[in-house]
C-alpha cells in the first residue's frame, strides 16, 4: 500500500471514529453507519471541488451561525483538514448533494480566501444518505439538548422511519426521543431559532419552560423579541448568548405563569355530527372540556389517536391569528 493511499484510509477510519468520545464502544449503531458511508466512498479518493457545485437541502442541525464564521477563520489560518461527504446528484452530472459537512461546506463558501472544498464522494441513495448525517451528527458531542431534539424532529417529519428506528440512530431510547419531540413541538423552530441552541441546558429545564409556555397564553412572536434582545444585549465576553436568550424567556413565562388567573365565565356550546347532537365543549375555571358522543367505534378510536396533533394545529391556528 502505498504512503498516499495509507493517509487516505488513515483519514477515513478517523472520520468513522470522529467524535465518538467516551463510551465510544456503546455506539455500535453510529460507528456501523460511519463505516457504511466510508465503505460507499469513491476510491477513497479526497477531491476538491467547486462549492457551487454542491447542494444542500439536509435536515438542519445546528442553530448558531457563528460556529460558521469561527470554523471559516480557522480554515483560512491552518486549512480545511477535514473533508466533507458529498454524493453524486442523479439529476445532473456536474452536481453533488452534501451528506454532511454542512458548516465546513458554508465556511469555505463565506471565504474569499478558499476556493474550493476537500470532498469524499460516496454513491448512497436517500435513505443511507440521511442515516449517514444522522450517525455523524450523533458523533458530535457538542449539539445542544434543543439542537438534538430539533433534528430527531426533522428526521420524523421527512420520513426518515419511525420514533423507534431515529432513536437506533440517535442512540438514544424510544422514550428520550419521545421526550424531545413533545419538547420540540410545544417550543416550535421560529423560537427555537430565536433563542439558539442554549448549550449547557438540558431536558428537565426545556420541559420547565414547554410547562410555563402551554400555561400561558403568550404570543411566541413577543417571546422571540425578548429572546433576540437578550442575545444582543448579551455582554461581549459570555461564550453563549443564546443561555441568556433561554433565561429571558424562561424568566417572562414565569412571570406571566403566576398572574392571577382571569375570572373564567362558564360557557357551553354544542357539537354537531353530521348535522346531530354529538356533544359539548364547556369552558371551565381549569381550561375547556371535551365531551364527545359517538356509536361508532372506529371513528372513536382514530379521534383518540389524532387528539394531540388535532390540538397542536388549533393552537398554532390560534397563534397565527389576525
Amino acid at each position: 500500500m502505498t504512503d498516499s493511499k495509507r493517509k487516505r484510509m488513515s483519514l477515513l477510519d478517523n472520520l468513522a471514529q470522529a467524535g465518538a468520545g467516551p463510551g465510544a464502544g456503546s455506539m455500535m449503531t453510529t460507528n456501523s453507519a460511519l463505516r457504511s458511508a466510508r465503505d460507499a466512498v469513491d476510491s477513497h479518493r479526497i477531491w476538491e471541488l467547486d462549492p457551487e457545485q454542491i447542494s444542500d437541502d439536509r435536515t438542519a442541525d445546528r442553530l448558531n451561525p457563528k460556529d460558521v464564521e469561527d470554523l471559516r477563520a480557522s480554515i483560512e489560518a491552518v486549512g480545511q483538514t477535514v473533508p466533507i461527504l458529498v454524493r453524486r446528484d442523479p439529476a445532473a452530472a456536474d452536481r453533488y448533494l452534501l451528506v454532511y459537512g454542512r458548516r465546513r461546506l458554508e465556511a469555505v463558501r463565506a471565504s474569499e480566501r478558499v476556493g474550493k472544498v476537500r470532498a469524499m464522494i460516496a454513491a448512497m441513495d436517500d435513505k443511507t444518505a440521511l442515516r449517514a448525517q444522522a450517525s455523524e451528527n450523533t458523533a458530535r458531542r457538542d449539539l445542544s439538548f434543543l439542537e438534538r431534539a430539533l433534528f430527531a424532529h426533522e428526521l420524523t417529519e421527512n420520513g426518515f422511519g419511525t420514533q423507534a428506528e431515529v432513536a437506533e440512530v440517535l442512540n438514544v431510547t424510544k422514550s428520550a426521543i419521545s421526550m424531545a419531540l413533545s419538547v420540540a413541538r410545544a417550543v416550535g423552530p421560529e423560537l427555537a431559532r430565536a433563542i439558539g441552541p442554549a448549550h449547557g441546558i438540558g431536558r428537565p429545564r426545556w420541559e420547565a419552560l414547554v410547562k410555563d409556555l402551554q400555561s400561558t397564553d403568550l404570543n411566541r412572536d413577543e417571546l422571540a423579541v425578548i429572546a433576540g434582545r437578550a442575545q444582543h444585549e448579551a455582554e461581549p465576553d459570555v461564550a453563549d448568548p443564546s443561555v441568556a436568550a433561554f433565561e429571558a424567556v424562561s424568566k417572562r413565562l414565569r412571570k406571566a405563569a403566576t398572574l392571577p388567573a382571569p375570572t373564567i365565565r362558564s360557557a357551553t356550546h354544542p357539537l354537531t355530527l353530521g348535522g346531530k347532537p354529538a356533544g359539548r365543549v364547556t369552558r371551565t375555571k381549569d381550561g375547556i372540556r371535551l365531551d364527545v358522543r359517538t356509536d361508532n367505534d372506529a371513528f372513536a378510536e382514530w379521534l383518540q389517536e389524532q387528539a394531540a396533533a388535532a390540538m397542536e394545529e388549533l393552537h398554532t391556528r390560534w397563534q397565527k391569528r389576525g
